[in-house]
């Protein structure tokens, strides 16, 4: 099975192939792996829990942003893959799918450090932008808080957001405006406005055009988020508060 990497150290880039062993259940993670432990040490990667959960292992794989840790290498080499996400310049770049072979790249919209890390600064300080912390109704409740199960339900949906920025690689916008917050933060930014517990008004700190304002709804977001967030519904339903708020 051949894996073709894209490599970089501060100079030009380039592409390395590599012959890799397959065996069942692998992982595009256990096969770059398998190239830094026997083929080539330097070749370097971010992971973590290796579990789907951490987010660390984001790339991307056959031209879409995925969790390597949980991409199977079965798939991808047999076409099973069925991820079609809308074009994004940041795909035109690079090197070109072959058939039978597996693509790894760093994540598109970010810069990149070495190989396939990227520098995630950006994607962070839009996160932290949006105040992603609970501010209560009280400073020391006098019980727990009672939540209706449908509001559960709908929290539920962008608390699984693991941070793992497949969404900022995969949207058009961010990829024309460096100034567009992204799906993630945005997303974040709705899980807290719809939160009963919380008291602060939220939405004000995206309502800007490079904000809930930005987005084309593209849906590539919602496609590619491994916990299946679907930051593109939390956008249009702010922008329509928001609407009904300036008449």
């Amino acid at each position: 099975m051949k894996l073709k990497v894209f490599r970089y150290d501060g100079d030009e880039s380039h592409y390395d192939e590599f012959e890799v062993p397959h065996k069942p259940g692998q992982t595009v993670l256990d096969a770059l792996f398998y190239i830094q432990e026997n083929l080539d040490d330097s070749l370097s990667f971010r992971y973590s829990c290796r579990g789907a959960v951490c987010g660390s292992c984001a790339m991307l794989i056959n031209k879409v942003p995925r969790l390597a840790c949980r991409t199977q290498v079965k798939t991808l080499v047999e076409g099973e893959d069925k991820v079609k996400i809308k074009h994004c310049p940041a795909l035109d770049k690079g090197d070109e799918i072959e058939d039978g072979a597996v693509l790894v790249e760093p994540l598109p919209h970010l810069p990149v450090e070495k190989d396939l890390i990227v520098d995630q600064d950006k994607f962070f300080e839009y996160y932290r932008e949006m105040e992603p912390m609970l501010k209560t109704k009280s400073e020391v409740p006098g019980e727990e808080y009672e939540m209706d199960p449908e509001d559960v339900s709908e929290l539920e949906d962008y608390t699984n957001c693991i941070l793992c920025a497949a969404c900022f690689g995969a949207c058009p916008v961010d990829g024309e405006n460096v100034n567009y917050r992204g799906p993630a933060a945005l997303a974040k930014l709705y899980r807290f406005h719809i939160d009963p517990r919380d008291k602060s008004e939220r939405l004000s700190l995206a309502d800007h055009e490079d904000g809930w304002w930005a987005c084309e709804f593209h849906t590539n977001c919602q496609k590619v988020c491994p916990k299946n967030v679907p930051p593109n519904i939390a956008i249009g339903k702010a922008r329509s508060k928001l609407e009904k708020e300036d008449g």
